[in-house]
């Protein structure tokens, strides 16, 4: 017998967590997760959908968020799951079957969108569409792409006919080198320098940078749709000084598409440094991506794209998405998974195989509320109206000047 000890696997959830996460989340098996975000809801009631129905054509109402993996090894200091996951540098835990972990998952999915049925307002179409879940979003909470069988997973998914989009923190580049095509996948780039990751991340991994740039440049290396996302926090990771900083990252990923987004702020009764103060207006945040696209290669490469204002969320797109003069950043979701799923092509998938224009109200600039689909109703609650209300009385207030000089 050898004398070394085999370690036991062991749920990832123990029951005081899988109380406390059950709260907040649809468990699936005993590491995973569904949950409805307000954008599915929204769009059942034909409010709008999230800034991916704008800049990339996922019916929001259709969109499934979903993790396959609730343990994380970053405790992110503006991540709004609270961080009552668990957190590992390593998966030590039973693995769940994927196919199963797929069918309760839609099953969980199809269950919440029964019970968002009651909601006041919900459109009897939106809703049968609902229960048919076209994408899945990864990026509830934790690492998806650390669970051991990811590949047989988004496999699972696309034969099922729904998209994948993973979101993954860096930390892994061994698992990003190993992951097989995805609709798109997403590294965060929460800090341009190793002292400011490590202040907003809060890494558990002692060598979290160069994992990092381990995984920029695997990125790089992956030639279907890849995406680069930062959330971008006032006072700390959008000074100019941090442009020369992102521009290098950019450079040696070469992403497809670079996502900004603003803090959400989520703060009340948490533990972290981080306050309204450090939310940027929209303003700040579209001077902050037009420095980038300056700044990065030939100050041409990168453009501003898109722009969904409600979220406060940027598109940059790389110059060779313009085709004839109009963007192409949508995505044919059947051209896609028909590749998928050809044992020939899957292999070979390129992120220009599987393009859509864009339409105009999505575009940057192209209406007052960058990003709302025309077709959805615009929803403005109360306290918003009164708002409004007094913005318009400040301003009507102000004397005008006739005269002539």
């Amino acid at each position: 017998m050898s004398s070394q000890c085999t370690q036991i696997a062991r749920p990832m959830l123990s029951e005081q967590r899988r109380k406390t996460l059950g709260n907040m989340y649809s468990l699936v098996g005993t590491h995973s997760a569904v949950k409805l975000c307000r954008w599915q809801k929204s769009m059942l009631r034909g409010r709008g959908g999230c800034y991916k129905w704008t800049m990339y054509g996922i019916r929001s109402h259709q969109c499934m968020e979903a993790t396959p993996s609730m343990a994380c090894a970053n405790k992110c200091t503006f991540c709004w799951r609270l961080n009552t996951n668990p957190t590992a540098t390593e998966w030590k835990w039973d693995i769940d079957d994927p196919e199963k972990l797929v069918e309760g998952m839609v099953t969980q999915h199809k269950a919440l969108v029964h019970e968002a049925k009651g909601m006041a307002g919900v459109q009897l179409e939106a809703a049968a569409e609902a229960m048919q879940p076209k994408h899945c979003a990864l990026s509830l909470v934790g690492e998806p792409i650390i669970y051991p069988r990811i590949n047989e997973f988004l496999h699972k998914l696309h034969k099922e006919g729904i998209s994948t989009f993973l979101v993954n923190n860096g930390q892994f580049p061994e698992a990003i080198d190993a992951v097989a095509p995805v609709t798109q996948l997403y590294l965060s780039v929460d800090g341009p320098t190793r002292e400011i990751m490590k202040e907003l991340d809060r890494p558990v991994f002692p060598d979290f940078w160069e994992r990092f740039n381990r995984s920029v440049v695997g990125m790089s290396k992956k030639r279907f749709r890849r995406v680069f996302r930062l959330t971008m926090v006032e006072h700390i990771n959008m000074e100019d000084a941090h442009v020369e900083h992102y521009k290098r990252i950019f450079e040696e990923g070469c992403p497809h598409f670079i996502e900004l987004k603003m803090l959400t702020p989520a703060f009340s009764g948490r533990k972290t440094p981080l306050r309204i103060k450090n939310v940027p207006t929209f303003d700040r945040l579209v001077k902050f991506a037009k420095k980038l696209c300056d700044a990065t290669g030939d100050g041409a490469t990168y453009h501003l794209a898109c722009a969904h204002k409600h979220s406060g969320c940027l598109l940059l797109a790389r110059k060779e998405f313009r085709i004839e003069g109009k963007w192409h950043t949508w995505i044919d979701f059947d051209r896609f998974n028909s590749l998928v799923l050809d044992e020939e092509k899957k292999h070979s998938i390129d992120a220009m195989d599987y393009l859509l224009p864009t339409p105009d109200w999505a575009l940057y600039g192209a209406q007052e509320d960058e990003g709302f689909d025309p077709q959805q109703i615009r929803h403005i609650t109360t306290k918003r109206k009164k708002h409004l209300e007094s913005v318009s009385a400040a301003a009507d207030s102000i004397p005008v000047n006739n005269s002539t000089s």
